[in-house]
């Protein structure tokens, strides 16, 4: 069995303790995570938009080096959590389909939810939710803190 493990900041603990949990012991265990580019691009755009002054010199260190830095300790510490082998890897990109791509030839993939804190469709975030549609492996979706009360699924669109 290979298994993806999406590790996302602020919902990695949840996915990580399933995957401790679930998944046999001689698994292939691949930790992701991805890094969007888009925090970059603004960055970069940024510079030009001083109306026709000099744009300032680059931040040290730049913003990429901080970035893959913070994912693999994220990914270091996710391993030390897993307390199994596992692969570590770390992408750039718009992060809902380099998930997808990187699952691919995966036999199971484990995320968070990472939307409101509440029952139904808006407990996923946009990113959540195009990996789920378009993933082509077996998805296990779990929620990053207890799950809360059935109260909390909204009122029929009519009531509302």
């Amino acid at each position: 069995m290979r298994a993806v493990v999406w590790i996302a900041e602020g919902t990695w603990e949840a996915c990580v303790d399933q995957a401790a949990t679930l998944l046999p012991h001689d698994a292939e265990i691949e930790l992701l995570h991805v890094a969007p580019v888009d925090v970059e691009e603004v960055a970069a755009r940024s510079a030009a938009r001083l109306l026709g002054r000099h744009p300032p010199p680059p931040p040290e260190p730049p913003l990429r080096a901080i970035a893959e830095e913070e994912a693999q300790a994220l990914l270091a510490e996710a391993r030390a959590r897993l307390g199994h082998p596992a692969e570590m890897r770390s992408l750039r990109g718009r992060v809902e389909r380099e998930v997808v791509a990187a699952c691919a030839a995966a036999d199971l993939l484990i995320l968070a939810r990472d939307g409101e804190q509440r029952l139904g469709p808006k407990s996923l975030g946009k990113h959540a939710r195009f990996v789920v549609d378009h993933a082509r492996c077996e998805v296990l979706l779990v929620w990053p803190e207890p799950p809360p009360g059935i109260e909390t699924i909204p009122p029929p669109p009519h009531l509302r």
